[in-house]
C-alpha cells in the first residue's frame, strides 16, 4: 500500500492575515484529534491538491509522518476557491466514523432501451471502520437493472462486513429504475371566434352600447358658431 505524506508547517499567521498566505500559494489549515490539541498548520496549496486527489475524504495519508483524513474544506461560495482546510489525526488503532461515496458503474439496459431511467437516492454512506480499512467508495454495478421499479440497497453492497460496519439504515434505496417521466403538453389557448355581426371586446375595453336589435343613438351635429 503506497504511504502517501504532505510536508506542513507552523502557521503563526491567524485571522486576515492569512489572505497573505493564500496569495502566495500556501493554504491554511489545522490538525485536531482526540487526544491532542488543535495546532495551526499551513500547507502549499498545490501539493494539497495532488494529494487530494488520491486520497479523497476518506483514504489515510500523513502529513509530517502523523496519521490524518481531510475533515472539512473550506471554499470560497464565489470562485469555489480553497480557503481552509481542516484534518482529522486519527489513532489507528481505533474506529473513525467516515462518509464515504458511491459511485455508479456499468449501464443499465433499462435506461439503454428508454424502459426507464437510473435514478441514485444516496450519494455516500456512513461508515465506521479502522482508519486503514475505510474504502475510498462504493461501486454499484447497474448493468443489472433491466426492468422499471428495480432497485439496489444499501444491504446488497459489496464490502467486508468483519472489518466495516455500515451506519446507514441497510434497508434504504440507494439506486431505482423510475418510470420515464411523460412531457405535459400544454395546448395553446384557444381564441373565441366572435358570431357574425358580433363585435369583439377587449379585456378591460367596455362592451359597446347597441346591442342586437337595438339602433345606437345619433351623433351630434357640431353646432355652428
Amino acid at each position: 500500500m503506497e504511504k502517501i505524506t504532505l510536508k506542513a508547517k507552523v502557521r503563526k499567521e491567524v485571522g486576515r492575515k492569512v489572505k497573505l498566505l493564500r496569495k502566495e500559494g500556501i493554504l491554511p489549515a489545522n490538525i485536531y484529534g482526540k487526544k491532542i490539541k488543535s495546532e495551526s498548520i499551513q500547507i502549499d496549496l498545490k501539493e494539497f491538491l495532488d494529494v487530494y486527489k488520491k486520497v479523497g475524504d476518506t483514504k489515510l495519508f500523513y502529513i509530517n509522518e502523523r496519521p490524518v483524513l481531510v475533515a472539512n474544506i473550506q471554499k470560497n461560495p464565489v470562485s469555489d476557491a480553497l480557503l481552509h482546510v481542516d484534518f482529522h489525526q486519527v489513532d489507528l488503532k481505533e474506529k473513525v466514523e467516515a462518509k464515504v461515496p458511491v459511485e455508479l458503474t456499468g449501464e443499465s439496459p433499462a435506461e439503454k432501451q428508454s424502459i426507464g431511467t437510473v435514478v441514485q437516492y444516496l450519494n455516500e454512506i456512513e461508515v465506521e471502520a479502522l482508519p486503514t480499512d475505510l474504502p475510498d467508495k462504493f461501486e454499484i454495478d447497474i448493468s443489472k437493472l433491466t426492468e422499471v421499479d428495480q432497485s439496489i440497497h444499501v444491504k446488497d453492497l459489496p464490502y467486508d462486513k468483519s472489518k466495516i460496519e455500515v451506519k446507514t439504515d441497510l434497508e434504504e434505496i440507494l439506486v431505482k429504475v423510475e418510470p420515464p417521466q411523460k412531457e405535459e403538453i400544454v395546448a395553446p389557448p384557444v381564441a373565441e371566434v366572435p358570431a357574425e355581426g358580433e363585435v369583439p371586446v377587449s379585456e378591460g375595453e367596455a362592451a359597446p352600447e347597441a346591442e342586437a336589435g337595438k339602433e345606437a343613438p345619433p351623433a351630434e351635429t357640431p353646432k355652428e358658431k
